[in-house]
């Protein structure tokens, strides 16, 4: 292993202004909880093309993409190799009148691409406006707010494909998009490098305004442009979540559950002010589980280092030193609470190593 090392450093560093290798790193400041584990080996990429090369010198090492770690809790150390993209490139690769399609590199920030859009009068993302990461990680994800979700604007992702040494573009359609979901969490998990996503953007207004403190701060700025609702959304999610340079987060820690429409009338029996929202899917709405833990009590409650955020319930915040596993213990607790109160299972949407 130690020869190996010594290879793979040597290739790196000769590759110096495309890839960039860390041994022993600690991921503090690689993941936005904050936790501090380590990483065997963190290797960051610039260009696609290098991935091949990489691979071959890995041989049959363990290895596991981290994009921007804002949506995963380490419990333990990583005894292999971290893959990160940096390239962020935005590249137009076809236009008319009414649309635009751009190649976005994984690497490159959400929210920079976001705020590309919203300058050049591009619709499609700008509810998804402020949400921490990386391009790369927003169709693993399916990253979604304000009724808007990444698979919207979606039309392909191009991966690398390490068993086959060939790289692969799949079709929207074919990435299983759902809640929170898609291929690249499932069959293709820990199976593909994402190099880029290629989204469709409109042209015309098409405002979504379904909820209703986007619309009264949309409204209070003179009316549905994009540059407004992207400040009305970006000032709403300042306000209620945490920032990551002062509390480790990583968002919302659990999914919002979704149920038959006749358990949420149950429910609506003795809790008539519980949000609900309907879902294309015939017979099921989505509960709010920040609702659920607040109402369960335990909003703003704490564990030692580890607490619910006092502004958000779905969030859990590490208020410094927390470990992952602390961390899991508390969500389990947070868990059976919600399940005690309401009789609902809630399932954690952070990825837990």
């Amino acid at each position: 292993m130690i020869a190996l090392f010594s290879k793979v450093t040597e290739l790196f560093f000769n590759f110096a202004t495309m890839i960039r290798v860390f041994e022993n790193i600690d991921l503090r400041e690689r993941n936005s909880f904050h936790v501090a584990q380590r990483a065997m080996r963190l290797v960051e990429f610039d260009k696609a093309e290098e991935l091949p090369t990489l691979f071959e010198e890995l041989c049959s090492e363990r290895w596991m993409v981290l994009s921007g770690g804002n949506n995963i809790l380490f419990t333990r150390d990583y005894d292999g190799t971290l893959i990160t993209p940096c390239g962020c490139d935005i590249r137009v690769v076809a236009e008319n009148e009414h649309e635009v399609e751009v190649e976005v590199e994984a690497g490159l920030e959400w929210d920079d691409l976001v705020q590309w859009c919203v300058e050049r009068g591009l619709w499609g993302i700008e509810n998804l406006s402020l949400i921490p990461g990386k391009v790369g990680a927003a169709p693993v994800q399916n990253i979604g707010a304000y009724g808007v979700e990444a698979k919207d604007a979606i039309r392909a992702v191009t991966m690398y494909v390490p068993e086959s040494g060939k790289f692969l573009t799949l079709a929207a359609e074919h990435c299983d998009f759902g809640y929170r979901e898609s291929v690249f969490k499932q069959s293709l998990r820990g199976k593909v490098v994402i190099t880029s996503v290629t989204f469709r953007f409109g042209k015309e207004p098409r405002p979504i305004l379904g909820y209703g403190d986007v619309i009264r701060e949309v409204e209070a700025r003179g009316g549905a442009t994009l540059s407004n609702i992207r400040e009305a959304i970006c000032d709403i999610r300042r306000s209620k979540l945490p920032d990551t340079a002062v509390l480790g987060n990583a968002g919302s820690f659990f999914k919002n559950p979704v149920v038959d429409v006749a358990v949420a009338e149950r429910l609506r029996v003795d809790y008539p002010e519980m949000p609900l929202y309907p879902l294309a899917e015939q017979g099921k709405v989505k509960l709010a589980t920040g609702w659920l833990i607040d109402k369960a009590g335990l909003k703003g409650s704490r564990d030692g280092a580890v607490g619910v955020h006092e502004r958000q319930a779905l969030v859990l915040v590490n208020h410094g030193g927390a470990t992952g596993g602390e961390v899991i213990a508390f969500a389990r607790k947070v868990q059976e609470r919600v399940k005690e109160c309401f009789g609902i299972e809630i399932d954690t949407e952070v990825n837990i190593l």
